[in-house]
């Protein structure tokens, strides 16, 4: 069922709360003119906004310097549906459009330091509830009796519907007010340690806010005995909040289950003498009833909520980076691909995201809600890499001890990602080139062909084509991987989004070693910007969190750079940029003057150096010595 849109802050300052989407314009960011604030620096002032006409939810970008993404996959507008991910800087929000429909909203409820006072103050424990012995109350049981049963047998129905912690809350509420003459219900979960882990309250009169005193549910939940007094205010110490809450009768019973109790349902009303012993005898029967359907739909809500934490931690992870004019024709070529079901071959060195890519196609296509799966082709080699994406019979080999299923029948419903496909066997790429043209296949040792629904999507850093004229790579399954292709651009070529991915990843390491790094200097930045990143962003990365862990002030300095960042060559001639700049020249002159002794030789200008010549041919090639050097 269709619900007010809302969003599900995930990850970030605001996790865990809920967020209403208004009509007309809800605006997200970082300044004071917004609707909601996200403050952390990864935001900017007014990052974004969602747009709700008539229902119709739009996502747009305001040039934000981080981005927007949907999915994984950064966007300028786009238009949104249930179950989106949504990601600014270091937020990660879900947007919930379905759910079963409450029959009302719930009230506020606050906790307050209410005491009980009474003269008249009748107590009764959960097991000694008579109408839970329904062969004694029914002998001659009158009209009051028979209502009973019938409201606890609804309760029992209800409690074993597969349903969420609010709608059961709610539906147990709204058969108990039909019966108990209650202004005001609550129920009171309890977490562990004695702490309060969620409150759900109802009114009579529809309007909002419920005061439930703090002692009188700690007294209950300790006790694990039902409380009812109709006489509280006549008796009262605590004048002023006893004033606020007007309370006269008050109905409190525990949600208990053998030796532990889980919360409390709590009732009070302004009319003195409103509850007699059949509404405690009631509730109290009720609340055995629903004490561990309620616990463990707060158990799965709890869970639920932890799933999308750490989806979102895993998406976040898996966000592709940048705004440069390579990076947006990749993210159209997303858009364009994912909703078909056609086979695509990545293309690109390594480092560059090549499983990003292959992810966001499909979180953004109508197989995200089934499974994604990785298989490096480069790991496993013959038999086992066979049986690693087919499965195996038991005993098809020494150590088949089981059936076991493959990644093609796992993926069923799909995507399979095969990774550096290029490596596959000769002989697994014909059994790989009959998957993809009649979706079958045999496991290991098996003789029954087992039907699939998969996508693929390959990637390689390789040269196929190369690999094809030299026989190591199949031209038929070539053109069946290469029906739709993709090169994933290298960053030296994409040098716009280096800065970006560089604040990313420092705030992300930040975050993650508490670090109080916020930023990256200006002369580090120079750095970054000026080195050729043969690792791509991988080797940006990591270059990041090594500077997170060693950097001891607020920003990134470039000597929590690595070395050979440091050592690459200026964008221009002009003059030395200071202490590492005159490092640089130091370390250009004197790998000259050995070159120029060695007659340029680099494994002899490395013997002179006592450097190894792998490290001398970085050196070169960083600082820009020469253009040919044997």
């Amino acid at each position: 069922m269709t619900i007010e849109p809302r969003l599900l802050a995930t990850s970030g300052p605001l996790q865990g709360q809920t967020l209403a989407l208004i009509d007309g314009t809800t605006s997200f960011g970082r300044g004071d003119n917004v609707t909601y604030v996200i403050d952390h620096m990864s935001v900017s002032r007014r990052h974004c906004e969602i747009l709700n006409d008539s229902g119709v939810l739009s996502i747009r970008d305001n040039d934000s310097t981080n981005g927007t993404f949907v999915n994984g996959v950064r966007v300028q507008k786009r238009e949104l549906q249930h179950g989106d991910s949504i990601t600014l800087g270091n937020s990660s929000l879900t947007l919930l459009l379905e759910e079963e429909t409450l029959a009302s909203p719930a009230s506020a409820v606050t906790l307050t330091d209410l005491p009980i006072e009474s003269t008249v103050l009748i107590e009764l424990r959960g097991d000694k509830a008579s109408y839970l012995h329904p062969s004694t109350v029914l002998a001659g049981a009158d009209i009051r009796a028979v209502r009973a049963f019938d409201i606890l047998l609804k309760l029992v129905t209800s409690a074993q519907a597969s349903q969420s912690l609010a709608v059961l809350q709610e539906q147990a509420l709204g058969l108990l007010m039909a019966e108990i003459p209650t202004e005001a219900a609550a129920v009171i979960l309890a977490g562990s340690a004695g702490q309060i882990a969620s409150t759900f309250g109802k009114r009579a009169d529809g309007k909002d806010g419920i005061l439930v005193s703090r002692t009188v549910v700690a007294r209950v939940l300790k006790d694990k005995t039902a409380l009812l007094s109709n006489d509280i205010l006549d008796n009262a110490t605590d004048v002023r909040s006893l004033v606020d809450s007007d309370t006269r009768s008050l109905l409190c019973v525990p949600l208990a289950s053998g030796n532990r109790a889980y919360g409390a349902i709590y009732m009070t009303s302004r009319a003195r003498g409103r509850f007699d012993e059949f509404h405690l005898q009631l509730l109290t029967a009720a609340a055995a009833v629903l004490a561990m359907p309620l616990e463990r739909a707060r158990q799965v809500d709890w869970l639920t909520g932890e799933n999308r934490r750490l989806q979102a931690d895993v998406d976040d992870n898996r966000r592709l980076i940048g705004n440069s004019d390579a990076m947006r024709k990749l993210y159209e070529f997303i858009a364009r691909v994912a909703s078909a079901d056609s086979t695509v071959l990545i293309r690109g060195e390594s480092g560059t995201g090549k499983e990003l890519i292959a992810h966001a196609i499909h979180r953004n296509s109508p197989r995200s809600g089934s499974p994604f799966v990785v298989v490096n082709c480069a790991v496993l080699k013959g038999e086992l890499l066979e049986s690693e994406l087919f499965g195996h019979e038991k005993g098809a080999f020494t150590s088949a001890v089981a059936q076991k299923k493959g990644k093609f029948e796992i993926a069923d419903g799909g995507t399979v990602f095969l990774d550096e496909v290029a490596e596959l066997a000769p002989e697994l790429q014909v059994k790989l080139l009959r998957v993809l043209q009649e979706f079958e296949f045999e496991r290991v040792g098996g003789t029954r062909p087992i039907k699939v629904n998969v996508r693929v999507i390959a990637a390689t850093d390789r040269d196929l084509e190369d690999a094809i004229r030299h026989g190591r790579f199949r031209h038929e399954l070539y053109y069946r991987l290469n029906v739709v292709s993709v090169e994933s651009p290298p960053l030296r070529k994409r040098t716009a989004d280096i800065i970006p991915l560089a604040n990313y990843f420092a705030a992300r390491y930040a975050g993650r070693y508490n670090s109080r790094i916020r930023g990256i200097s200006s002369d580090a930045e120079a750095c970054l910007l000026r080195y050729e990143w043969p690792g791509n962003v991988r080797e940006l990365q990591n270059a990041i969190e090594r500077a997170v862990v060693l950097g001891d002030s607020d920003e990134i300095l470039p000597e929590d750079l690595p070395e050979g960042v440091l050592d690459s060559r200026p964008l221009s001639d002009g003059a030395s940029d200071g202490f590492h700049g005159s490092v640089r020249e130091a370390k250009r002159r004197k790998i000259e003057s050995a070159l120029e002794q060695a007659g340029n030789n680099v494994a002899e200008a490395a013997r002179i150096l006592g450097v190894n010549r792998t490290y001398l041919h970085r050196l070169i090639r960083n600082l820009g010595i020469g253009d040919n050097r044997l």
